[in-house]
């Protein structure tokens, strides 16, 4: 069975970085993409980065542009987040997630993934 195991998170002050980490293991599966989702306390679950398993094309949430890189390691079946100039408003539950879907924004789309981590918990002190 496919797992993914998000790790990373914390307590941070303004300003700080992080870096997220998420392994998937449990065997061979259908993936074009990875990504993460985050979601904060009240608010529905939001895109945050996404990366193209074979190619590493990267899409990134305006939020995130210039701030977050999102990277994989395919040897280690591992993607990465990194967080930096984090800000009060990055407070969340962070997920990473998996997709087949191979059209369209299927990677920023929450409903066309099919494996999803527990999420690892951000928390930005002002």
């Amino acid at each position: 069975q496919v797992q993914l195991v998000e790790s990373g998170g914390g307590l941070v002050q303004d300003g700080g970085s992080l870096t997220l980490s998420c392994v998937v293991s449990g065997g061979a599966f259908s993936r074009y993409a990875m990504g993460w989702f985050r979601q904060a306390p009240g608010k529905d679950r939001e895109f945050v980065a996404a990366i193209t398993w074979v190619s590493g094309r990267t899409y990134y949430a305006d939020s995130a542009k210039g701030r977050f890189t999102i990277s994989r390691d395919n040897t280690k079946n591992t993607m990465f987040l990194q967080m930096n100039t984090l800000k009060p408003e990055d407070t969340a539950v962070y997920y990473c997630a998996s997709t087949p879907v191979a059209y369209g924004d299927a990677w920023a789309k929450e409903m066309m993934h099919n494996h999803w981590g527990q999420g690892t918990q951000v928390t930005v002190s002002s």
